[in-house]
C-alpha cells in the first residue's frame, strides 16, 4: 500500500485533505494525535474499501456472486467514492469500480437473459402439459392409461418453477378444467358400460338357458344347427362383467359339450352298427357274385331272392359305401334277369313252372305288404312295396316275353 502522504495531508489546523486528479478535497479534521497518525487512520478506511472491492471482484470472477446484487453494491461504492472520508488512490479505485461495473452489468444482463429463457422454457413446458391434458380430456379412451398420465402431468407440473404468477394461474385453471372434464367423461363411459353389461348379461343368460334346455335333445341335426346359431349370437352380443361373463360362458360351454358328447356316443354306436351291416352286405355280395347264372339260371334266381331278402333285413350301411354296394348288386340282378329272359324265350309260357312261381311270389309279396300296412310298420311297408314292385316288374317282363 502506498504511503498515506502520497494521497493526503493534514494542515496545521488539523484539516485533512485527499489528493485526486481533480485536486485536493477536504475530507475531515484530525485533532487526536500526530498528522502521521491521522493520515494512517484515514488510509485504513480506504483499505477497508479496497478490501470490499477485492471481495466483489473475486466473487464476480468465480461466478459465486449474484451479478445484480454485486452491481448494486459497486454502484453504491462508486457513487460514494467522491465524498468518501478516506485517504488513498481514489482515482485508481474509481477506475477499478468502473471496470467492475461493466463486468457486473454484462454478467447481470446474461443472468437476466438466462432467467428470462428459463422462465420462457418453464412457461412453454407447462403450456405443453396443459395442452396434452386438454387433448386427453377430449379424446382419450384408454381410461387407465389416460388417468395415470394426468397424474404424471401433475407431478411434472409441480417440478417446474419460474413461471410468472398470472400465467401460472391461468394455465392451472386450464389443467384443472381438463382433468375434471376427463373425470366426467370417464364416469359417463363406465355408467354406460355398466348398463350395457347388464343388458348383455340378460341376453347371454337367455342363450345359456336355451342351450341347457336343448342339450338333452335327440334331434341331432336340428339341435346342432341351433347350438351353432346360439354360438353366433353369443359372439355378437356385448360382453357382460368379467366374472359374470366367465360363469355364463362355462354354463353355455357345458351345455354344448354335453349335447355333442351324447351325439358322438350315439354316432359312434351307429357307425359300429353300420360297419357290421356293411360286412354283412359285402358277404351277401360275395355269395351273389358266386352264383352260377349261366348253368342254372333258375337256381341262381332263387338264391338271389334269398340274398335280396337278407339284404333288405340287414339294414343301413355307411353312406359312402351304399352306392357302391347297390351298384354291385344291380349288376348281379341284371345278369340273372338276362339269363332268365333267355330261358323264358326257350320255354312256352303255359309250360313254364318259373312263370307260375313268379306269380306266386307276387301274391305273397302282396300279402306281406298288406300285413305291414295293417301293422303300421313304415320300414316294412317301404320294403314290401319295393319288393312287390320288383316282382311285378319281373312277372310282367316274363309274361310279355312268353
Amino acid at each position: 500500500m502506498s504511503e498515506p502522504t502520497t494521497f493526503g495531508r493534514i494542515d496545521a489546523d488539523g484539516n485533512v485533505f485527499v489528493k485526486t486528479a481533480a485536486g485536493e478535497r477536504a475530507i475531515g479534521s484530525w485533532q487526536a494525535g500526530t498528522p502521521e497518525e491521522g493520515l494512517a487512520h484515514f488510509a485504513r478506511r480506504f483499505a477497508d474499501l479496497v478490501t470490499e472491492v477485492d471481495l466483489i471482484e473475486a466473487r464476480l470472477g468465480s461466478g459465486a456472486a449474484d451479478a445484480g446484487q454485486s452491481l448494486s453494491t459497486i454502484k453504491r461504492l462508486r457513487s460514494g467514492l467522491d465524498e468518501a472520508h478516506v485517504v488513498g488512490d481514489i482515482d485508481g479505485l474509481a477506475a477499478r469500480l468502473d471496470k467492475l461495473t461493466s463486468i457486473a452489468e454484462e454478467k447481470a444482463g446474461a443472468a437476466r437473459a438466462a432467467r428470462d429463457a428459463a422462465r420462457a422454457e418453464a412457461l412453454t413446458r407447462k403450456t405443453t402439459l396443459v395442452e396434452e391434458a386438454e387433448q386427453i380430456a377430449a379424446d382419450a379412451t384408454g381410461w387407465k392409461t389416460a388417468g395415470d398420465r394426468l397424474k404424471e402431468i401433475l407431478d411434472e407440473w409441480k417440478s417446474i418453477h419460474g413461471v410468472e404468477k398470472k400465467a401460472e394461474s391461468e394455465l392451472w385453471k386450464r389443467y384443472a378444467a381438463a382433468r375434471d372434464a376427463f373425470t366426467r367423461r370417464r364416469g359417463a363411459h363406465f355408467a354406460t358400460l355398466d348398463a350395457s353389461r347388464k343388458q348383455a348379461q340378460g341376453r347371454k343368460e337367455e342363450l345359456v338357458i336355451e342351450a341347457e334346455q336343448i342339450a338333452e335333445s335327440t334331434e341331432w341335426n336340428a339341435t346342432a344347427a341351433r347350438l351353432k346359431d346360439l354360438m353366433t349370437e353369443w359372439k355378437a352380443a356385448p360382453r357382460a362383467a368379467k366374472e359374470t361373463e366367465q360363469k355364463l360362458w362355462e354354463r353355455f360351454r357345458a351345455a354344448q359339450d354335453a349335447f355333442f358328447k351324447r351325439r358322438s356316443e350315439v354316432f359312434s354306436a351307429r357307425d359300429a352298427e353300420f360297419k357290421g351291416n356293411l360286412d354283412a352286405k359285402q358277404a351277401l355280395l360275395v355269395q351273389a357274385e358266386a352264383l352260377d347264372v349261366d348253368t342254372d339260371p333258375k337256381g341262381a334266381q332263387a338264391k338271389l331272392r334269398d340274398i335280396q331278402a337278407a339284404w333288405h333285413d340287414v339294414g343301413r350301411v355307411p353312406r359312402e359305401a351304399q352306392t357302391g354296394l347297390d351298384r354291385r348288386l344291380r349288376v348281379i340282378e341284371d345278369k340273372v334277369k338276362t339269363a332268365m329272359d333267355a330261358a323264358w324265350r326257350r320255354t312256352p309260357p303255359e309250360a313254364s313252372p318259373l312263370l307260375a312261381q313268379m306269380r306266386e311270389q307276387v301274391a305273397r309279396a302282396e300279402q306281406q305288404l298288406a300285413s305291414a300296412q295293417a301293422a303300421g310298420d313304415q320300414r316294412r311297408i317301404k320294403e314290401a312295396e319295393k319288393a312287390l314292385e320288383s316282382k311285378r316288374k319281373f312277372l310282367a317282363m316274363a309274361e310279355h316275353t312268353g
